[in-house]
């Protein structure tokens, strides 16, 4: 009987990582390079790290070996759910342990077997998920466990002892300043973008004329470095200060914000305005005519049953703006805009990888929520339409 051939590959990864790839490497401060420690120096005879991983490891091996049907994929994401919880719980105990012997400056951040062991588990249960629904809520719903458990490890101060907590210790009031900072970049961008997007996609929709004008523009904005296009709008912006001091009162200068939102702004235009293009361009023929019988007018006719029906194409495309803009928000840092960018770029100029990760984890964090976010708005709507 045909077994699970995702399944086994990512287990073949995974259980290789364990075996072969250090669990956590434990450095004498954040400045030094860390020693990496294998899974099996840590277990001891007691088995203690070893049993969390290796007992959900044996049951997906079993669920790998026959038919993925609905019972076996149902274990099969139980399975997954509980290797990756009890890998960041052996992360948390090692911490603990290591940091007792080997003092409070030292830090003990994830190795890369257990780095790839949390991908593999993550990916597996991504593919166990799609497997078993098809419907967008579902997939949303059944993948919210996974957290679950490691959310409640990171309230209760399990990851105390971790390199990655203690430097969130030394700069709480940084990252909580940094992350309202990128957190403000989504309304500020999304909402000027679609000020602009919303008439220009319109016009390019009922004029070919203006499309073949505005979007070849906009393509080749979005063909430009974000780097060079962030470094290209500081010596306009800062000549405009200069001949309207004004502006500097309001905060507009060459380095900063100011610059970071028209880049974004602009990174934005091209997906919104092809979103609204396609998305008025996919209202059935038929559907118009007959509202255009009913009496309607031409604005009737936009806010009732075109802007309406374009809705859901405007989402994906909205969906991949905010995506987009939370990483390349990080960039902006490069120009003195904040942000967690201001963290990862910090790390890496004092080689500290714990403060790279600091910026780094929750900008990947804030790109998921803000997916799966949109995603679930889509299957509302969807649904109800």
């Amino acid at each position: 009987m045909p077994g699970n051939r995702v399944l086994g590959v990512l287990l073949a990864l995974g259980g290789g990582a364990l075996g072969l790839l250090p669990f956590i490497s434990v450095a004498p401060n954040r400045l030094v390079s860390g020693q990496p420690v294998m899974l099996a120096a840590l277990a001891g005879e007691d088995g203690w790290l070893a049993a969390p991983l290796l007992v959900p490891l044996v049951g997906l091996l079993c669920c790998a070996l026959v038919a993925p049907r609905r019972p076996v994929l149902v274990a099969t994401l139980l399975g997954w759910l509980l290797l990756f919880s009890g890998a960041l719980w052996g992360l948390g105990e090692a911490a603990t342990r290591q940091g007792a012997i080997s003092g409070l400056v030292a830090r003990i951040a994830p190795g890369s077997g257990l780095w790839l062991l949390l991908a593999c588990s993550l990916l597996g249960a991504t593919d166990t998920v799609n497997r078993l629904t098809g419907r967008p809520l579902w997939r949303i719903l059944l993948n919210l466990p996974i957290w679950l458990l490691p959310l409640a490890m990171l309230a209760s101060g399990h990851f105390a002892a971790t390199s990655l907590l203690r430097e969130y210790d030394n700069r709480a009031d940084v990252f909580h300043d940094a992350l309202v900072q990128h957190l403000l970049f989504l309304p500020g961008t999304l909402l000027p973008a679609l000020v602009i997007a919303l008439p220009l996609g319109w016009l390019c929709h009922r004029s070919p004329r203006a499309r073949r004008g505005v979007l070849p523009i906009l393509n080749i904005i979005q063909t430009v470095p974000s780097v060079a296009l962030f470094g290209l709008l500081i010596a306009p912006l800062t000549s405009l200060v200069g001949y309207f001091p004004w502006l500097g009162r309001w905060g507009v200068s060459g380095i900063g914000t100011a610059p970071a939102l028209i880049a974004l702004v602009l990174y934005a235009l091209m997906p919104l305005v092809r979103g609204v293009v396609s998305g008025l361009g996919s209202v059935p023929g038929a559907v118009k005519e007959s509202a255009r019988g009913m009496g309607m007018s031409t604005v009737q006719l936009a806010w009732q049953v075109e802007i309406p029906l374009a809705l859901p194409v405007l989402l994906r495309s909205l969906r991949v703006v905010a995506v987009q803009t939370v990483g390349l928000a990080v960039v902006a840092a490069l120009i003195g805009a904040g942000g967690l960018g201001a963290l990862v770029f910090q790390g890496l100029l004092s080689s500290a990888l714990d403060l790279v990760l600091l910026g780094v984890i929750p900008t990947v964090a804030l790109a998921v929520v803000v997916d799966a976010g949109f995603t679930l708005l889509l299957a509302l709507l969807e649904e109800r339409i």
